[in-house]
């Protein structure tokens, strides 16, 4: 694969660094001072500004109003939006977004992604099923009553559900196949229930009760959730490297300012050292993501499908952001611990993300069962 970024690509970044430069993780509560959610809504600000910059509409074709750029595009942007913490639905809107432009039906993919890259809906995703740990999929049923489709089901956590104008709900059918429902907000059938984040962030516990979605409204197309949950996926490890790299700048801007026996605590070979482990983590997650976005944005094959790239980008994303924030915490000392800095709110950023869409281990435990089959098979 080639790691050079396009012309229009590092467009994005500079697009993408320039609507982030005012953002401060400073300026948002940290969650554990505060006694239920940092915010009741996102930053719509800050959202109108990423319309304006048109990031909001990277995935989308041309036709739809949009760059047709691909998922490292989305990444690269994403990555800035995490070294800032921006508070805004960024990945889930855009993923959701660029599945309903290319697999919907003519009406909804000709009207709704549109208007989503101008900023004017917002859409979400129920990724993490009923407990967190099950597959979404299986959280919710969907079936067909004369033209409506009908779902039961729980889908918990669901991220900005209670701002976005709909959520992208997989559900599974009787014939065993994956549909993706966008119910809207406020639906009859649809009740939220209020959950807050590691990050402080209001989640959503989606209820559906016999709620009934229009045909228009549902995508019954082979391999829909799994393009849209690699992606979701994909786009959670390049917010990960971000988070990494912000907190790294962090700890050696830090480090090499805090003096102990009247030097820089820096030119201490065991900070050195650490910093120099994390630095290496950074540097493979970076590396398994970009291979993983362009499986995605390319559908270039190889030997296993683009899912067991994904995982890889999954397992490294997961164990190393934690182990940096870890770090981070350890070579700040007691000022890491501080909950009125800003290393906190990364420290729970770093948590959640973590385990969206699954830690470590549930990517090795899948990323064995694709390598088994390939060999068996």
């Amino acid at each position: 694969m080639d790691f050079t970024f396009t012309e229009e690509q590092q467009a994005a970044v500079e697009a993408a660094k320039a609507v982030f430069a005012g953002v401060s993780p400073d300026g948002v509560p940290s969650p554990a001072l505060t006694a239920g959610a940092v915010a009741e809504d996102f930053d719509r600000a800050l959202w109108a500004r990423l319309a304006d910059a048109d990031l909001l509409s990277l995935l989308l074709d041309e036709e739809a109003g949009g760059a047709g750029l691909d998922a490292v595009a989305l990444c690269l942007v994403l990555r800035e939006s995490a070294k800032v913490l921006a508070r805004v639905p960024l990945l889930e809107s855009s993923a959701a977004t660029a599945a309903v432009r290319r697999y919907g039906g003519e009406e909804l993919r000709s009207e709704l992604p549109a208007r989503a890259g101008r900023g004017e809906l917002v859409l979400t995703v129920a990724s993490n099923g009923r407990t967190g740990h099950d597959p979404a999929e299986l959280a919710v049923t969907a079936r067909q009553d004369g033209t409506a489709w009908v779902l039961d089901g729980v889908q918990t956590a669901v991220p900005w559900a209670h701002n976005a104008d709909f959520v992208v709900v997989p559900a599974h059918t009787d014939a065993h196949r994956t549909v993706l429902a966008l119910v809207p907000r406020g639906h009859e059938g649809a009740v939220l229930a209020e959950q807050i984040s590691t990050t402080g962030e209001r989640l959503g516990e989606l209820r559906l009760e016999s709620a009934r979605i229009a045909p228009r409204d549902v995508i019954d197309a082979e391999g829909a959730w799994e393009w849209l949950r690699e992606l979701l996926a994909t786009g959670t490890c390049a917010l990960a490297l971000g988070l990494g790299e912000g907190v790294l700048r962090m700890t050696s801007e830090y480090t090499s300012k805090r003096e102990q026996f009247g030097f820089p605590v820096a030119t201490f070979q065991a900070v050195a050292v650490q910093a120099a482990d994390r630095y290496i983590d950074l540097r493979a997650m970076e590396a398994t993501l970009w291979q993983a976005a362009w499986r995605i944005g390319t559908g270039a094959g190889g030997a296993l499908p683009a899912c067991g790239d994904v995982a890889v980008a999954k397992i490294w994303a997961s164990e190393g952001v934690r182990r940096v924030v870890q770090t981070a915490q350890h070579l700040h000392g007691g000022f890491g611990a501080d909950t009125e800095y800003a290393l906190h709110r990364y420290h729970a950023w770093a948590k959640h993300l973590e385990l969206s869409l699954g830690p470590a281990a549930a990517h090795e435990e899948a990323l064995g069962d694709l390598l088994a089959a390939h060999v068996l098979g």
